[in-house]
């Protein structure tokens, strides 16, 4: 089994190189600067309103964990059909009470998540979305078509969450913030090849310590892990891990970037480290 750990900001998506302009500039004229100013603040406004909309983000802004499991041990498994979320009293306070309150939104939003934008987005704004996808994909010549198609093929078979199940799996790792990132998940249409379990902040805890977590879910002789990002935190913490490393480059003579990336160019980095295999 290969455990792919991505980053996301400027490796599977692109928003802030779209929102500072500097994604066009690396074209020298031949990309809309304005262009790319104005899908960078779209983008902003949708991960926004859907996180505030339908995701607690205004509620729980202040109360970021690592991942929607964090919590978990203070879910007591109340039935939150009727709960009202918005007269518990809940309070970034951390005290055992509002950490069950805190779990039982991460409940939710996990719920959400399995059910995919579709089921929770009104018909103007899913087409309105969908459009700005299209949009952006077209503008930076398929970048979130062909990484969304590299997760794919990276994960022939998606094991469950016990991992019990043979098969490649995908994980992100991301210095953002946990609901944001999650519906950032959503909106690039990754929800499909990320599972909400496997979404990990690193925000308060660092790139490492969510690295050595990872490295305690999946164990056996046979488990290798990949990462793929363009930042220098990932980059120590999969050297100190000695895993391999693949930096991604927007700039359009980049040497590992989207499109252009290849599970053969992983391959390689992957033998490097723990050997030849035929599984690549």
């Amino acid at each position: 089994m290969i455990v792919y750990i991505w980053d996301m900001d400027e490796t599977l998506i692109l928003v802030k190189s779209l929102m500072d302009g500097s994604y066009a500039e690396a074209f020298n004229g031949v990309k809309d600067v304005d262009k790319s100013f104005q899908y960078g603040k779209m983008w902003e406004r949708y991960i926004l309103d859907v996180s505030d909309g339908y995701f607690f983000y205004e509620q729980i802004e202040n109360c970021n964990h690592p991942s929607l499991d964090a919590l978990k041990q203070y879910d007591d498994g109340l039935d939150l059909s009727g709960y009202d979320f918005n007269g518990d009293g809940f309070s970034p306070l951390d005290d055992d009470l509002n950490k069950r309150k805190l779990a039982y939104r991460h409940r939710v939003v996990a719920q959400k998540y399995k059910q995919g934008l579709h089921a929770i987005l009104d018909q103007e704004t899913f087409d309105g979305w969908n459009d700005l996808y299209e949009m952006t994909n077209r503008y930076t010549d398929g970048w979130l078509s062909s990484a969304r198609a590299f997760l794919q093929n990276c994960s022939s078979s998606v094991p469950s969450v016990d991992n019990t199940e043979s098969g490649h799996v995908n994980v992100l790792v991301t210095s953002g913030s946990l609901i944001p990132s999650l519906v950032k998940c959503l909106l690039y249409k990754l929800d499909g090849l990320i599972t909400c379990e496997n979404v990990y902040s690193s925000w308060d805890v660092g790139k490492q310590k969510c690295f050595s977590w990872i490295a305690e879910r999946f164990v056996g002789e046979n488990v290798r892990f990949c990462v793929i990002g363009d930042g220098w935190e990932e980059c120590e913490a999969a050297e100190a891990m000695r895993w391999p490393f693949i930096q991604i480059d927007p700039k359009p003579d980049g040497f590992h970037r989207f499109p252009g990336l290849t599970p053969q160019m992983v391959g390689h980095y992957l033998s490097v480290v723990y050997g030849p295999s035929d599984d690549e």
